[in-house]
């Protein structure tokens, strides 16, 4: 293929940095960094009133009035988590979770890894509005971990990958279920029960073998997650129920598929060429026919999950950071560090993700239950937990669920922070080391 100036110096190396798998958590640290140097800044007080802005949606007397904050972690966020969904299922029906005795290790190990943290938050916050933060050190930022494993490239086995990537999706399902059961401060069941309807219609529509896309989001967002939105459960538990009434069947075999294609190919070759740059009428509806073969062959849940994740890895990710992660530092900064949230975050993230998950995979590999992912040892695992520390994104997204006041806020993103960045830099050292 005859590559131009453009494919040379722009497209291609644009392309490359952005399939690579560390790029996501890259460009996801420099927006927090942004976030923060401008909180501090003298454009601080620009750059909160950013947030604050009212946005509505709607017509006539339906109107829906949030500001920007709470659209971005509502809306924005909301195809995050349907992307979680997907992913979900995926590994579920095919993948690192679909055999019971492979995902039994990374699920006990994401299991202690959500409980030993929150008991240690409630060690130091066992009363009052600080309590309902337990549940901000139990998740593990996906991003993040997965960016900076990728990093060691060879230096760690691909099994330990595997595991962590489990451990981080059994970790955000149980963030999901935590969300919907236990930060959902008010029911409205009339909206609850429309939402309900929506998912009927989602699920008969699957059952039925609807694959077009545009109904499921017509249906997702204009109906289910908008009655969630309204019903006071948060909406983004509707974008992972949608992604589970997503297809994930094919309508061809890999057989047919390939018989398919052969033919069109004979048929394209076959087809008489004008010799310009232009195909002809015939090539043209022979590349068509070849383009629905393709789809055919690729399940609607891949297609949008692969279609998806550069938004949500390079759009909706490094937005909500801009959005969470500006802290401004007071001048009581070290008191604050001092204070329970600040504390029970971060040992809840430390030492309760590395505590539970090592207690987890001891259990289980002692009692051989389970085994140790090929090519790993006890220094892959503890390693692989002190990634698992990094909360960054659903820690600070359940923060903002836990807490109103503005001091717990700064106090428990304080916490966050500091878990996340000793988490990363010695869970990155300590594999490197390993390897």
């Amino acid at each position: 293929m005859k590559k131009t100036p453009v494919d040379i110096w722009l497209t291609d190396p644009l392309n490359s940095f952005l399939a690579r798998q560390t790029t996501s958590g890259i460009v996801l640290f420099v927006a927090a960094l942004v976030a923060l140097v401008l909180a501090n800044s003298p454009f601080a007080d620009a750059y909160h009133h950013l947030w604050d802005n009212e946005i509505s949606v709607g017509f006539n007397d339906f109107l829906v009035s949030k500001t920007l904050h709470h659209w971005i972690n509502d809306g924005l966020m909301a195809v995050f988590f349907f992307v979680i969904g997907l992913e979900l299922k995926r590994e579920i029906m095919a993948g690192e979770l679909s055999n019971p005795r492979d995902a039994l290790l990374p699920i006990a190990a994401g299991v202690g890894g959500m409980v030993v943290p929150a008991l240690i938050y409630l060690a130091f916050n066992s009363s009052g509005d600080a309590s309902a933060g337990w549940g901000i050190p139990m998740a593990t930022d996906i991003a993040f971990a997965l960016g900076i494993i990728s990093l060691l490239g060879n230096r760690v086995p691909l099994s330990l990958k595997v595991f962590l990537t489990a451990l981080a999706i059994a970790d955000d399902l149980g963030a999901v279920l935590v969300i919907a059961v236990f930060y959902t401060s008010h029911i409205d069941l009339i909206n609850l029960a429309a939402g309900a309807g929506f998912m009927i219609l989602l699920v008969t529509s699957n059952l039925l073998g609807v694959r077009n896309i545009l109904w499921y989001g017509l249906l997702g967002i204009g109906g289910l997650w908008l009655a969630f939105l309204l019903s006071g459960v948060h909406a983004t538990i509707a974008a992972v129920l949608a992604a589970f009434t997503i297809p994930a069947n094919v309508k061809i075999s890999d057989k047919g598929f390939v018989s398919r294609i052969k033919a069109l190919g004979d048929r394209f070759e076959m087809a008489k060429s004008n010799d310009l740059t232009l195909v002809t009428d015939e090539q043209l509806h022979v590349l068509e026919d070849i383009r629905a073969v393709a789809r055919e062959a690729l399940t609607p849940l891949q297609r949008l999950e692969h279609g998806m994740h550069p938004f949500v890895a390079f759009v909706v990710m490094p937005v909500f950071a801009l959005a969470n992660a500006g802290i401004s530092f007071p001048a009581d900064f070290l008191n604050q560090l001092a204070s329970p949230v600040t504390l029970g975050v971060g040992a809840g993230l430390l030492g309760g993700k590395v505590l539970g998950i090592m207690a987890m995979c001891y259990i289980l590999i002692h009692f051989r239950w389970a085994s140790f992912p090929e090519q790993t040892g006890w220094r892959h695992l503890f390693g692989a937990a002190m990634l698992a520390s990094v909360g960054f994104t659903m820690s600070l997204f359940i923060t903002g669920l836990a807490f109103n006041d503005d001091v717990l806020i700064l106090q428990a993103k304080l916490g966050i922070l500091l878990a996340s960045l000793i988490g990363g830099i010695s869970g990155y050292y300590l594999l490197r080391r390993a390897g």
